[in-house]
């Protein structure tokens, strides 16, 4: 059952004179240490910043609340399974408001899918709810 969905598209050119005006002020406040660790370094450093920007604004968007109610940027982390496919990590408020919308005996489930096709970054959450022990 799909309990959520939400999707979101920026300009990567947006990111980069973002991170050349504030620097690490910018990324302390929106970005987790594994989403930096997996950006910083990269060729496409402002894409891969402004791919997990568009996925935190679609969660963001599939919870229902954008960034109110006690849910902030770094409470939804872009990160990736052990096979390399991208998934959300959420805490603190995002994390309350998922168990919130997650009905009783449900378990979950966050689907996240991004590209970039500079000048855009694009990412599209989905979250849904299955039974407990059932394949997701």
């Amino acid at each position: 059952m799909i309990i959520g969905t939400g999707t979101d598209l920026i300009d990567i050119r947006r990111i980069e004179r973002t991170l050349e005006r504030f620097g690490d002020r910018f990324l302390d406040r929106v970005f987790t240490e594994t989403e930096r660790g997996r950006s910083e370094g990269r060729a496409g450093r402002a894409a891969s910043y402004a791919k997990r920007f568009a996925a935190k604004e679609a969660c963001a968007k599939a919870l229902g609340t954008g960034f109110r109610r006690g849910v902030y940027w770094r409470d939804l982390g872009v990160v990736n399974l052990p096979g390399g496919k991208p998934t959300m990590a959420l805490t603190g408020g995002a994390a309350a408001r998922l168990k919130a919308l997650t009905p009783p005996g449900m378990t979950p489930a966050v689907e996240l899918t991004m590209t970039d096709e500079p000048p855009l970054a694009h990412a599209m959450v989905i979250i849904s709810a299955v039974g407990e022990g059932a394949d997701g």
